[in-house]
């Protein structure tokens, strides 16, 4: 540049000594600002040597003759000097200030990553391989105190970044550099409590790291937290489940139980029954048992249905047929309630497991002859809705209030004031658990005082 600018002016263009000054001063700018300030020095004495040789009288000479070409000289070199120091001054903010700003991105980009990860209990094992992909780093280790466990982004930072060290540093609570090896350890804080350590191997700036640690610190704290509430919710859900088999077991196993030994004492007994009497006492044991045993068979059932050990044998069929043979194995429950059937013409045929489906509807009307009073009808309707076959069972109930209609396919829930009706609570969620496995939905729409419906849909198969 400096050769262009002589060559220019000596030979193309005549200028006066001004005109060269500020030109040999911008090629400096520009030196300075592209390659820095060694570079730009270098460049200022070469153009201050240029500028007295070919453009200050007497020219082609070192000599200067007029002692303001002295201090023109001068003042030119110690210009382009400081404008050299300050235009690298910039340039080395501009790269320091980009450099920032990738890091803060990556930085984001972290947290962002720490934020949306679904499962927190992997996020530890998979944080170290993430430090090192987003902030190309070398190897990475965690260390988290709780659990007295240091997480590895591979084989070969265990060696590099051995598990004492992490633990020194997570108790003294202050970080280590070593700049031979390239190895940064930090702890991991929350406030002024260090709940573990970080250990990276590669270039990276202190405050980053020291940034890096307490995303870390966070995600560690909150995943112990998801773990201890998961715990203390698996505790609640099974005191839950254990007081209401409790509640189950007591309001419904013991009513048979007691029928069943006051008729055996009885039977047992040397007081004199005729025929007759002899008879409806065994009649009593037979049904109190087969009762028994129902309820012992629907607490078996729904724990294989939750487990998903249940094997479905699905068939083409009509669902009318299932509709018709569910409405027949009602049994004694009905009383003198009349059912309504209305199937719709032209049905499309469903992938299903008959006898399940069977199940499901026993399951419903059931459940509608004992919240519905006596002589009332119900009612049970079958129509296609969309791509689904909708079948419902409608009761004359007191209906269900909007927040019982939320808990009512619960496990062993029994709607409030509603103690006194048979029961476990049990038929409901497997009918559930039944309607799922088909893939399908089942649900109750409810005003209290009017009734309620009780409907599940099937994907129908395509004609």
């Amino acid at each position: 540049m400096v050769a262009g600018i002589t060559a220019g002016y000596t030979r193309l263009l005549h200028v006066n000594p001004t005109t060269v000054a500020l030109s040999f001063l911008l090629a400096v700018l520009v030196i300075a600002a592209v390659w820095g300030l060694k570079f730009s020095v270098y460049t200022s004495l070469i153009a201050t040597a240029c500028f007295n040789f070919f453009f200050l009288p007497p020219v082609r000479t070192w000599t200067i003759a007029d002692p303001q070409n002295w201090v023109a000289l001068g003042v030119f070199l110690i210009t382009a000097m400081i404008a050299s120091k300050l235009s690298d001054k910039a340039r080395r903010q501009a790269l320091a200030a980009e450099s920032r700003r990738r890091e803060v991105e990556r930085l984001y980009a972290f947290s962002q990553q720490l934020l949306i990860k679904d499962n927190i209990f992997e996020l530890l094992n998979e944080l170290p391989a993430k430090i090192i992909d987003e902030f190309l780093l070398s190897d990475a280790a965690i260390f988290v105190a709780s659990r007295q466990k240091v997480y590895y982004s591979d084989v070969a930072a265990r060696n590099l970044l051995s598990a004492d060290a992490l633990k020194a540093v997570s108790a003294r609570g202050e970080p280590t550099v070593d700049t031979q090896r390239g190895v940064a350890l930090s702890p991991l804080r929350i406030g002024v409590r260090a709940v573990g350590s970080i250990g990276v191997i590669g270039n990276i700036s202190f405050e980053t790291l020291e940034a890096i640690g307490g995303m870390v610190a966070i995600a560690t704290e909150r995943a112990i937290a998801m773990e201890k509430l998961s715990h203390a919710e698996a505790a609640r859900e099974s005191e839950r489940l254990r007081s209401a088999l409790l509640d189950a077991v007591t309001h419904e196993f013991r009513t048979p139980l007691t029928s069943i030994k006051a008729a055996a004492s009885t039977l047992g007994s040397s007081v004199q029954l005729d025929e007759a009497a002899r008879s409806d006492l065994i009649a009593v044991v037979e049904e109190e048992a087969d009762r028994l045993n129902r309820l012992v068979g629907e607490a078996a059932e729904m724990a294989q249905l939750d487990a998903h050990q249940v094997h479905l044998e699905f068939e083409v069929l009509d669902i009318g047929s299932a509709v018709n043979a569910g409405v027949k194995n009602v049994g004694p429950a009905l009383g003198d309630r009349k059912i309504e059937v209305a199937i719709a013409p032209g049905l499309p045929r469903i992938r299903m497991d008959k006898e399940r489906i069977i199940e499901v509807i026993r399951h419903l009307l059931d459940n509608a002859a004992k919240y519905s009073p006596a002589g009332t009808p119900i009612h049970v309707t079958a129509e296609r809705l969309g791509t689904n076959v909708r079948i419902s069972v409608a009761d004359h109930g007191p209906g269900i209030d909007d927040f019982e209609q939320s808990l009512i396919f619960e496990k062993f829930y029994r709607g409030r004031g509603q103690r006194g009706i048979q029961g476990t609570g049990m038929g409901l969620p497997i009918a559930k658990a039944i309607i799922e496995a088909h893939g399908g939905s089942i649900g109750v729409t409810s005003q209290l005082g009017r009734g309620s419906v009780f409907h599940f849909s099937l994907l129908a198969l395509p004609e």
